[in-house]
Formats: C-alpha cells, sequence, structure tokens
C-alpha cells in the first residue's frame, strides 16, 4: 500500500466514524423526549410518540464488550425508529435526578452503585417492571443492558407476557477474543476532552497527542489487555447460559461483528429481514 493510498483509506475511515457519530447525536436528540417514560418510570410519558413501525421490532442486544453494540443500538434505534432501552441510561439519570422523583428501586440501586457493587437481579427487575409501558411502544423496543443472566431474561418472559407483546428476536454479535482485546487494547482516550482514538483504526495526527484540544492520550486501565480478558471471563460466565436460553426459545441470531459499522449494520438488517421472511412463509 503506497502513502496516498493509505491516508485515503485513513480519511475515508474517518469519515465513516463521523457519520457514526452524528447518527448517535441524532438518535440521542430525537429520542431524548421520546424516552421520558423510561428514564423517568412512575407515571412519567413520553412527550413526544415515534411514529408506529412496521413492523414495529422489539428486539434484544447481546454481545461482549469491544463488539460496537453500543454503536450498533444507536444505528438500529435511529434507521429503524426503534427505542433504544438501556438499564445504564436509567442509572445515570437516576443520578442527576432530584430525590423527590427517585422510586423506592431507584434508591436502592443508588445505594449498590455508591458502594460499588452491582445491582441485585431484583432490582433490576423492579425497575423494567415500573417501565413496562415502554415495553408496548409503538415503534418497538431495543433492549440494551438487559437481560444479563437467566433469571432476568425468565423474569422478562413474564413481563411481556403480561402486556401481551413478544420478543422479535434476540441479536448476538460475535467476535473472537483475540481481536475483541485488539480492538479494546488499541483504544487511547484524551486525558482532557475524553475523546477516543485508536492506534490502528482511527490514530490522532500526531502519535500520542489529542487531534481536538491537543493533550496527551493515555490507556485506560481496564483497556490493558489483562484487564480486558478478566472481563471477558466475567462477560462469558453470565452470558453463555443467556445465549442458550435463547437458543432455545429459536430467538437468537448471530451477527458477525466484523468490518465498518455500516457494514454490520447492514448485515444485522438482513438477518432480521430474512427471520420476517421465514416466520411469515411458516405462517
Amino acid at each position: 500500500m503506497t502513502a496516498r493510498t493509505g491516508d485515503r483509506a485513513l480519511e475515508v475511515r474517518r469519515a465513516e466514524i463521523r457519520r457514526i457519530v452524528r447518527a448517535r447525536l441524532k438518535s440521542m436528540h430525537q429520542n431524548r423526549s421520546d424516552r421520558n417514560a423510561w428514564l423517568k418510570g412512575g407515571n412519567a410519558r413520553c412527550e413526544v410518540l415515534p411514529e408506529p413501525a412496521r413492523p414495529p421490532r422489539r428486539l434484544v442486544l447481546l454481545g461482549a464488550p469491544g463488539v460496537g453494540k453500543g454503536t450498533q443500538a444507536a444505528l438500529i434505534s435511529a434507521r429503524l425508529g426503534t427505542c433504544h432501552l438501556s438499564t445504564g441510561d436509567i442509572f445515570r439519570a437516576a443520578k442527576c435526578s432530584d430525590e423527590c422523583e427517585r422510586t423506592p428501586a431507584v434508591l436502592r440501586a443508588l445505594e449498590f452503585m455508591r458502594r460499588g457493587e452491582l445491582v441485585p437481579d431484583e432490582i433490576v427487575l423492579r425497575l423494567v417492571s415500573e417501565r413496562s409501558v415502554c415495553l408496548r411502544c409503538r415503534g418497538g423496543f431495543l433492549l440494551d443492558g438487559f437481560p444479563r443472566t437467566v433469571r432476568q431474561a425468565e423474569a422478562l418472559e413474564e413481563v411481556l407476557t403480561e402486556q401481551k407483546v413478544a420478543l422479535d428476536a434476540v441479536v448476538n454479535f460475535d467476535l473472537p477474543l483475540e481481536k475483541i482485546v485488539a480492538r479494546l487494547s488499541g483504544r487511547r482516550t484524551c486525558s482532557i476532552c475524553k475523546a477516543v482514538f485508536h492506534v490502528d483504526a482511527l490514530p490522532p495526527r500526531i502519535a500520542g497527542i489529542c487531534d481536538h484540544c491537543g493533550s496527551g492520550l493515555y490507556q485506560r486501565e481496564d483497556d490493558r489487555p489483562e484487564s480486558i480478558r478478566v472481563r471477558m471471563d466475567e462477560y462469558l460466565k453470565s452470558t453463555v447460559p443467556l445465549v442458550e436460553f435463547y437458543r432455545r426459545r429459536e430467538l437468537l441470531v448471530s451477527v458477525v461483528a466484523e468490518g465498518t459499522p455500516e457494514q454490520i449494520f447492514e448485515r444485522t438488517v438482513a438477518v432480521l429481514n430474512a427471520r420476517d421472511k421465514a416466520d411469515a412463509a411458516s405462517c
């Protein structure tokens, strides 16, 4: 590869990253009011309802750290109109909310978080149950970060049955461990503005220096290979049984998480469309 070809490829990659970032920002802006009921729970209702989707997608996303699940969630939400429901967003919103707006389940969750402990299953389930109206959203939903265990998956089944809705598919983004380690260990984060680069996929113009603010870049502790492997071990312990659970339910579809975000997204849509056709043919 010549220097000019390499520079052109890098610029194409940068342009693609910018498109993905714009899609994520657009999705966040469009869904800010739409997710009011999800973020606040209780009697909160969305101020702006999404357009009815045909068909409304009701999905769960699974994937190890580093597979690009967050980017895919943003693309699916932005392009298919599916409401992105993340339990992590509930926790972040709860930290900034007034105490009088916090339900008992939220208060309990915050107690565990302040101690640096995982929020127990029963509390996470309570939080989701308080937001059951979101599971009937006419635009469909995309669950990200939940369920994490078989117990949570079983409880979600019960809640969905009560709401008279059902999952369409559980999308599992798959990437070999070594490629996950390479992807995450190559990340570099700005010490000031927190912009993220990658030594191969998205290098800064000047090695070790942030393109945006000129500050130094560093490798986060949890992006070191030894830390990544520990995180992956924990992920596999909890997720392998969950993958098998949904495979037995005939809901699991796997998507290879290699290539550009756009390629992975197109692959995901193709898999979902193929599933729709197969379901229609069997009716």
